[in-house]
């Protein structure tokens, strides 16, 4: 499975980075564009250095993980509940 691994340039917060990743390119440097996007954008919103702004990027976004994640459970328990209901 190694072998399906590529060498992917992006940029992040002004600096260059080398990704290793199965996934391809496009998404690489899709997900690249939106962490940058969502650093410079914390940047300018908190007036904090790109270094302090980092963290906080990474906080959010882990926000939005954890919460999507708490949804995505949700609505199998809800999946399960209803898939009970019509097989009774």
């Amino acid at each position: 499975m190694d072998g399906d691994k590529k060498k992917i340039a992006v940029n992040v917060g002004g600096k260059g980075y080398t990704l290793v990743s199965s996934d391809p390119p496009a998404y690489v440097q899709r997900v690249a564009a939106f962490a940058d996007r969502t650093l410079r954008e914390t940047a300018m919103a908190t007036h904090q250095s790109v270094q302090q702004a980092a963290i906080l990027a990474v906080i959010s976004l882990a926000d939005e993980v954890i919460k999507s994640q708490d949804e995505i459970s949700r609505l199998r328990r809800e999946n399960q509940q209803l898939r009970g209901t019509t097989e009774s």
